[in-house]
């Protein structure tokens, strides 16, 4: 019989509703359960695409035994981490701080009142390695709440009391400067991995956010390493088993220093910051490799994320069914010489395996290979690499495929609106632009109430009971802001303003101008989360300074920018000490210290061909954070837009800087120039 899990709109915690656990979502109706029962509550977070959470679902939460125990003895509560990123940051800050370690599934014994006195990520079935069993895990917690009570009390209290007195060492309230960015770059280059690209050992994670920084940080300062590293870590992810060779997109992260074998999953955000981040590698390039993985990888997106109600999922799982019905990581992506052989005939699969580095060894498990692009001498015929390659896409279509959590986050679909708005824009392919205005539709339609709040989730068309997030707001108005610099439609500008207003008004200290993660009207949780290191996506403070500045960039609203550059305060504490963990933050910081720039392009209509050369040069400027504005002279959808006429008649630029303007150009070579960094 299912639990109460049933009703939930969030995959992860569907995947639960007919466990024998009896599982209820976050909620205070648990805690007061909890209370009257005088039981412990065990509090259990994951999401959908997690391989260690469906093991410990599989041996644990689908046993009947261990499952009456749990119910006799707990109140249990299952929490989508991605639904719920409060509760996660809150209480994953208490693991790390009692284990020095954190991860996910994440498992945290609670007091009715919410407090947290133990904790840990996975437990085996069994005694492992020097670990518990789970059994012996509930078990011992039980009996510390039965016997030991006022221990637990005091463990309980000092926890909660030491997260509350925890407080960000924040920066004040200045933006960093050319010292503070130069060190930080200094910072990248010792941890920087010279033969393989990327930064520091296994496992390696895709430093999407760090590249931007290097990207901009070159074009303001000419730079060379900075390119160097950027482009390296680029090409080495690209040719690397991270990257997928046949279907496009990224896996979450390499296991290994070399990028070759993946953890399998496919998340949102990495595949969306990782278009962005080649389509500005292209844009500074014109690398011809730059160019194919931003396309593919956006293709990917749009064939493979897409929602019907035109949003894009989270997630796609690392695991899927080998064929004979057991569920394997990497089933559906890796191959050995014989699969090839099966597919392709002899000879083709003899090129296929030199090309893509499939071995009879293999490079994973079981004698299978992760394709890549191995660095080789010879030249390969593109005819038949191409046709090669259409085959085996083919024949992978028709193995299992991994399920999708088809959840729709606010943030990741902000951060997809950006990269297909930008890609399409570069690579004339109005399609993804489409693609991108429909999630953006989405987010509108769905997502925001009538005074412009945001839900964080959304599936299948109706909207979920969570509020949105500091993430949410920041990396929706970017989506707003970059579809506004590309379509020319000024209502996504005065969206981002609606959501950027939330932000000063509801997530944002009057007095410091540090940043919250919830809102001051939020639910109540035993701390505030607060947490401005960007890790897997920009921290919600780092997206909602780069909003802000870019949205004060195009109206000239001055409290946005105060409160920009007030942000920015923690990057000049972080960024010297910790660049890797403040990318998007350092990146902000670059805007800010080049202006950032403003570009008002004016011409008869849309339509018009100088018109459309000149807002083209406009967007493919690589000055950081360049704001671009495009309209009529009679347009009033533009602030950057009033008064600037046309100029004899012909189309024009106008760039502005620090209040200061260049003489307009009707030449999309010194517009180039102008906007070169």
């Amino acid at each position: 019989m299912p639990n109460r899990l049933a009703h939930e709109t969030s995959p992860y915690l569907l995947q639960h509703a007919d466990n024998p656990v009896d599982w209820w979502p976050w909620s205070e109706a648990a805690f007061a359960e909890a209370r009257r029962r005088d039981i412990a509550v065990h509090l259990s977070v994951g999401y959908s695409s997690c391989h260690w959470c469906h093991v410990l679902a599989k041996e644990s939460f689908e046993d009947e035994a261990v499952a009456a125990y749990m119910n006799e003895h707990f109140v249990n509560i299952k929490v989508d981490r991605e639904e719920r990123p409060d509760v996660d940051a809150v209480y994953m800050e208490a693991v790390q701080a009692a284990t020095g370690q954190g991860g996910w599934p994440m498992t945290v014994f609670l007091t009715p009142d919410a407090e947290p006195f133990y904790f840990g990520t996975y437990f085996p079935p069994a005694p492992r390695q020097g670990m518990p069993s789970f059994r012996q895990v509930l078990e011992g917690v039980r009996s510390a709440w039965a016997d030991r009570r006022d221990e637990v009390a005091d463990v309980a209290g000092k926890i909660t009391r030491d997260l509350a007195e925890r407080e960000i060492s924040y920066g004040g309230t200045e933006a960093p400067g050319e010292q503070e960015l130069a060190q930080a770059l200094l910072g990248l280059t010792r941890e920087y991995d010279p033969q393989r690209g990327g930064f520091g050992g296994a496992p390696k994670f895709p430093p999407s956010m760090v590249v931007e920084f290097l990207l901009r940080h070159h074009a303001r300062t000419g730079a060379d390493g900075a390119l160097q590293m950027a482009q390296d870590t680029c090409e080495r992810m690209a040719r690397g088993g991270i990257y997928d060779q046949l279907g496009g997109g990224f896996a979450r992260y390499s296991v290994d220093r070399d990028w070759v074998v993946p953890h399998f999953e496919k998340m949102l955000y990495d595949n969306a910051l990782l278009c962005r981040v080649y389509a500005h590698l292209w844009r500074a390039t014109g690398s011809e490799l730059a160019r194919r993985v931003a396309v593919e990888t956006a293709d990917f997106m749009v064939r493979e994320l897409r929602t019907n109600e035109g949003g894009f999922a989270s997630a796609l799982d690392a695991d899927s069914d080998d064929g004979t019905g057991k569920h394997v990581e990497g089933a559906y992506y890796v191959w050995t010489p014989q699969q090839l052989r099966d597919v392709l005939g002899d000879d083709d699969a003899e090129l296929a395996a030199r090309y893509f580095g499939v071995t009879d060894e293999g490079t994973f498990e079981h004698g299978s290979s992760v394709l890549q692009l191995p660095q080789q001498d010879g030249v390969f015929d593109a005819e038949k690499v191409a046709s090669v390659k259409e085959r085996l896409l083919a024949a992978r279509a028709e193995r299992p495929a991994p399920g999708r959590d088809d959840k729709i986050v606010a943030a990741w679909n902000g951060l997809a609106v950006a990269a297909l708005a930008e890609t399409g824009a570069y690579f004339d392919r109005p399609d993804l632009v489409e693609a991108a205005v429909g999630a953006a539709d989405l987010l509108v339609r769905l997502h925001l109430d009538d005074h412009a709040r945001l839900s964080r989730t959304s599936k299948d068309g109706k909207a979920g009971a969570n509020a949105g997030v500091l993430e949410d707001y920041g990396d929706v108005a970017e989506g707003f802001l970059a579809l506004a610099s590309v379509t020319g439609e000024g209502v996504w500008l005065d969206f981002a303003g609606f959501l950027l207003d939330h932000v000063l008004a509801r997530f944002t200290d009057a007095e410091s101008g540090a940043l919250y993660d919830t809102a001051a009207d939020a639910e109540q949780l035993i701390r505030r989360p607060q947490d401005p290191t960007d890790n897997a996506a920009p921290s919600g403070w780092s997206a909602a300074a780069g909003a802000l500045l870019s949205y004060a960039a195009q109206t000239g609203a001055e409290p946005h920018r105060a409160a920009a550059v007030k942000a920015l305060g923690v990057v000049k504490a972080l960024g010297p000490r910790v660049p890797r963990f403040i990318g998007w933050g350092l990146a902000v910081a670059e805007a800010n210290l080049d202006g950032p720039r403003e570009v008002a392009v004016v011409g008869p209509s849309l339509d018009d061909e100088g018109t459309r050369a000149l807002h083209r040069t406009a967007l493919l400027g690589t000055a950081p954070g360049a704001v671009v504005a495009v309209g009529t002279p009679e347009s009033d959808e533009f602030p950057l837009l009033v008064d600037r006429p046309l100029q004899q008649g012909e189309p024009a630029a106008y760039v502005c800087r620090n209040f200061t303007c260049d003489a307009p150009t009707t030449d999309p070579d010194r517009l180039r120039t102008a906007l070169s960094g």
